[in-house]
């Protein structure tokens, strides 16, 4: 079990570097922004688009196929799995039947009076319930609200991961940082909040790896996990559980040494140099390209 290979979840890409490594970070900020809001609000049309999209970006990337066949499986799967279980649960509207056609036959045998122009016309047959077969019952509500509900999944996850596998850290945070300037003049720590961030995106592979070195030093004692009963198995779960903060604590310690050995003590005194932030070609395609996104989406996406 290699949880920083099999669930590589927020971890940075290094090799190779594809198109969207290039792009500026607040470039790419902003469109995880508009992915992250367009759906409020909108068709399911509009969602399953920003699904393809997200598919499309990642195919036309050449991001390698051990990592996004990894991490597109599995949500493949899940919003597959969402998508079953919310079309065949009950749509709670309770909507009394009515039948279509009237009691009396005899309205349907009556002549109507003659016109000058007689079109006929054939009314659309409408069923409320789509599929009906022994206990599964899909109707149109309990569809749309799986369809709704899956690419939303897939959309909130998929594609902040693919900002995380495309973005390093420093570039996440000086992006954000570019983006708070304005907010010092309300004298907020920037610098402090975006130092913070970093260090929080640098320990998440920490974090794996801790988990991954307890899970494995669980496997190999062999632990008869019958004989111990449910109250022995969660003792040994808490005490695992009580290793891992410890070794994460200890880590954290660690990390706090390390500045601290190399002079930082704080950034009003120490400048924090990320990188320099420079709109080239590629980024104001982006942007344009952004522009349209957003047309296109007040335009045609929304809710019907």
């Amino acid at each position: 079990m290699d949880l920083l290979r099999s669930l590589p979840l927020g971890l940075y890409l290094e090799q190779p570097q594809t198109w969207l490594h290039k792009l500026d970070p607040r470039v790419k900020f902003a469109w995880l922004l508009s992915f992250l809001t367009s759906y409020s609000l909108a068709s399911n049309y509009w969602r399953v688009f920003l699904v393809i999209i997200l598919i499309v970006a990642t195919l036309i990337a050449r991001v390698p196929l051990r990592v996004w066949r990894q991490q597109m499986g599995w949500l493949l799967t899940l919003s597959f799995l969402v998508l079953a279980i919310t079309a065949i649960s009950p749509d709670g509207l309770d909507i009394t039947y009515q039948p279509r056609l009237p009691p009396s036959e005899q309205v349907l045998s009556t002549k109507a009076p003659p016109t000058t122009q007689s079109v006929s016309t054939q009314p659309k047959e409408y069923s409320y319930v789509l599929f009906h077969q022994g206990p599964v019952r899909i109707t149109r509500r309990s569809l749309g609200l799986a369809i709704s509900l899956s690419t939303i999944v897939f959309t909130l996850i998929y594609s902040t991961n693919l900002f995380l596998l495309t973005s390093a850290p420093e570039e996440i945070t000086s992006g954000i940082e570019s983006l708070m300037q304005p907010l010092k003049r309300f004298k907020l720590p920037i610098t402090e909040l975006t130092l913070t961030l970093t260090l929080s995106l640098r320990f998440i592979p920490l974090v794996l790896e801790e988990i991954q070195n307890l899970v494995r030093s669980v496997m190999t004692r062999a632990i008869n996990w019958k004989k111990l009963g449910w109250k022995g198995g969660i003792k040994v779960w808490l005490i695992v559980i009580e290793r891992l903060l410890e070794n994460l604590l200890l880590r954290a310690e660690q990390m706090a040494n390390a500045m601290i050995v190399r002079g930082f003590t704080s950034p009003s005194e120490h400048r924090v140099q990320w990188q320099d932030l420079q709109l080239k070609r590629g980024d104001w395609l982006a942007i344009a390209s952004l522009i349209l996104f957003w047309g296109v989406r007040l335009a045609i996406g929304n809710e019907a």
